[in-house]
């Protein structure tokens, strides 16, 4: 599966604003957004381009790209589904984002980034309903439970989350004892706090 591997930074930088793709390190002082809040590359200090409409709606597709992981086909894909379904083609394709397993996972607090619960999802860590799930692309629904694999349970990484206190969305519950969380709800626009305008995005690809 096509995947980005260039350094995860970079994209921050590009957007100008923290992406929190790399866990921890985003909110300490090594931070590259906070160190050099200006676009990477030879003239990102004295790029001064005026942004268009067609510049503003690209930036805020790369942006929810980039902040859920994806590649521009498997984007455009959400986008198309989301477009087929009743409701709002934006709100829809934010709902359908954040319902991804990997995204559930790191919204519960089992892992620091995405990119880590991607990883822990593609490794056969968690199960969905008792049955293993090893698709970060899986859409969870209202009732599942994610759990945590009792061979995983045991690990390092696993073991301190029992010892954190984790704040997850309204529309999520979790035991860290139990090592396990329940989907409450679909999310509602307003629980999703990724700063996306998902208008401008629809408004791109109507065109």
């Amino acid at each position: 599966m096509a995947r980005y591997t260039g350094p995860s930074c970079r994209l921050c930088r590009r957007e100008g604003q923290k992406l929190f793709l790399k866990g921890e390190r985003c909110y300490s002082t090594k931070c590259a957004v906070d160190r050099r809040s200006y676009a990477p590359g030879q003239h990102g200090q004295s790029r001064r381009v005026k942004i268009t409409e067609y510049g503003l709606q690209l930036r805020e597709k790369q942006k929810a790209k980039r902040f859920y992981g994806l590649m521009e086909a498997q984007f455009r894909n959400y986008f198309d589904k989301a477009s087929k379904k009743a409701g709002l083609t934006g709100e829809n394709l934010l709902i359908m984002l954040e319902t991804r397993l990997d995204n559930v996972v790191f919204r519960m607090g089992f892992a620091s980034s995405r990119k880590e619960a991607r990883q822990l999802v593609t490794h056969n860590h968690f199960t969905v309903n008792g049955k293993k799930v090893n698709i970060p692309s899986y859409q969870v629904s209202a009732g599942d439970v994610i759990k945590v694999r009792e061979k995983s349970a045991s690990s390092p990484k696993f073991k301190e989350i029992r010892d954190m206190s984790i704040s997850t969305p309204s529309w999520i519950s979790v035991d860290t004892d139990k090592l396990e969380g329940k989907v409450l709800s679909l999310p509602l626009r307003e629980e999703i706090d990724t700063p996306v305008a998902e208008h401008l995005i629809v408004e791109l690809y109507s065109k």
